[in-house]
């Protein structure tokens, strides 16, 4: 019990100590000591009896939680000068169905922040029916031999020289190339087809656009009209090797001759009896398998269903004509000039009046023969 006693006793002398200063006396720090001890006490007796309130904790989600969706904040009315400037009023805002399922997998992004991104980079918009891009597929043709064609044998010298300069470009695995018309680039589309084998032929004054060959046949030709679209169609029964083949509506123009599309008719397979034709196209079908470039394809009438990115287009097949001077020339046979007939000459004796020695002098008398006496006389 003396131990309990003297220990806080002791403790308490030597905390004084410590807080005693140099000039003040041991009592006078142990009384200074033991009142700071007795605010200490009292304040926090106060605090306890206070409740405090409890700190709300904020909890940071991190950035690999997933949120959930929240809906999107509406589109500011206020745009940019510059993104009005960039979208014209003709300009289609259209766009095909994987496009919008593109499009609706990305998150919105924020008014402002889509503004700025538009203004800096603006998006090309689609047109509303492309035109055929530069090369849309890798070459994938086929080719054929004329001696498989019937009656090739039977066909002009000049028609079977054109039928194989244009089968001899299938064997070069050319692709489809929208705007050329040469096979050293790689690749040709029908029109430049057409203008190149044409152009190697002899014709001076092919043109190059295949609306602009289709008036020149209809002016220079015997253009065939068709409108049916039955293969069996008697407007097909004068369609020959090596005539040219003209459809609209195989991609939107704007032209005033929509003509969009042309090859060469080559005629019917051996064996099969399958109408063929050559040419550029980037997705005809032969052989029951789609051909991209240049390539024999088979020649169907279009079945009039509408194009499925744009339902305005439905492809039609206009008609064919014979390549102007082509069949004319080899069957136009020149006649030999006739010899001129020869003419008689007969020179006669002139009259007395015509001589000009017996002009101003007259006329002698016809001398009499003598009359010879006989004995009878």
């Amino acid at each position: 019990m003396r131990y309990l006693v003297l220990a806080p006793a002791f403790s308490l002398l030597v905390f004084a100590a410590s807080e005693a200063r140099g000039d003040e006396s041991p009592f006078d720090a142990v009384s200074r000591s033991l009142d700071k001890w007795g605010r200490n006490v009292r304040q926090q007796l106060q605090e306890e009896a206070t409740p405090t309130p409890a700190k709300k904790r904020i909890h940071h989600h991190s950035s690999t939680l997933q949120h959930h969706a929240s809906p999107s904040p509406s589109p500011s009315p206020k745009v940019s000068s510059k993104s009005q400037e960039e979208e014209s009023d003709d300009t289609p805002k259209a766009k095909n169905n994987s496009e919008d399922d593109e499009e609706d997998a990305t998150p919105p992004k924020h008014a402002k922040h889509r503004a700025k991104s538009e203004d800096s980079a603006p998006e090309s918009t689609p047109e509303e029916t492309p035109k055929p891009s530069a090369q849309n597929h890798p070459a994938t043709v086929a080719s054929l031999d004329p001696s498989k064609l019937k009656d090739f044998e039977r066909q002009p010298s000049g028609v079977q020289d054109l039928i194989r300069s244009a089968l001899a470009l299938t064997e070069r695995n050319l692709a489809y190339t929208y705007g050329s018309d040469d096979p050293a680039s790689g690749g040709m589309d029908c029109s430049g087809f057409i203008y190149y084998v044409l152009s190697n032929a002899g014709f001076k004054d092919v043109p190059r656009q295949s609306s602009d060959q289709y008036l020149w046949v209809r002016k220079n030709g015997n253009f065939h009209a068709v409108l049916s679209r039955n293969a069996n169609t008697f407007e097909l029964e004068d369609l020959r090797p090596g005539d040219l083949m003209f459809w609209s509506g195989t991609y939107k123009v704007d032209r005033d001759v929509p003509v969009t599309h042309v090859m060469i008719y080559l005629g019917k397979e051996k064996g099969t009896n399958k109408p063929v034709m050559v040419g550029a196209s980037d997705g005809r079908s032969y052989n029951g398998e789609r051909r991209f470039g240049v390539s024999v394809f088979d020649f169907k009438l279009p079945n009039g269903t509408p194009n499925k990115s744009d339902p305005d287009l439905v492809a039609r097949f206009e008609g064919y004509s014979p390549i102007p001077g082509l069949r004319e020339a080899v069957y136009s046979v020149q006649a030999p000039t006739p010899a001129p007939t020869p003419v008689a000459i007969i020179r006669k004796a002139p009259l007395p009046e015509q001589n000009p020695f017996l002009r101003d002098k007259a006329p002698q008398p016809t001398p009499t023969p003598p009359k010879f006496l006989t004995n009878g006389d």
